[in-house]
């Protein structure tokens, strides 16, 4: 009976570990906070996710660029320079 019990409360946590999503990257938390609030700039971008300066967010954007560039639209022909997250 106890072993019963056992085996299918080990059997619970195992499906409810595997079950659980992927740890998002730092990269992914930009885009969704972008996605949240639209087309901005690297300024409105940082500030909203809470930095102080937008250079803190250029390696991101670097990195975001070069590894996946279809998740985010970058407006060269506007200044400052303003992104979209897709």
């Amino acid at each position: 009976m106890v072993f019963e019990r056992l085996k299918s409360s080990i059997i619970a946590v195992i499906s409810i570990s595997s079950e659980e999503e992927e740890p998002r990257t730092f990269e992914q938390i930009c885009l969704d906070k972008l996605k949240e609030i639209g087309i901005s700039t690297a300024s409105e971008w940082c500030t909203a996710m809470g930095n102080m300066h937008r250079s803190s967010l250029a390696k991101v954007i670097r990195r975001i660029l070069t590894k996946t560039p279809e998740r985010l639209k970058v407006y060269y022909n506007i200044k400052p320079r303003q992104y979209e997250a897709l």
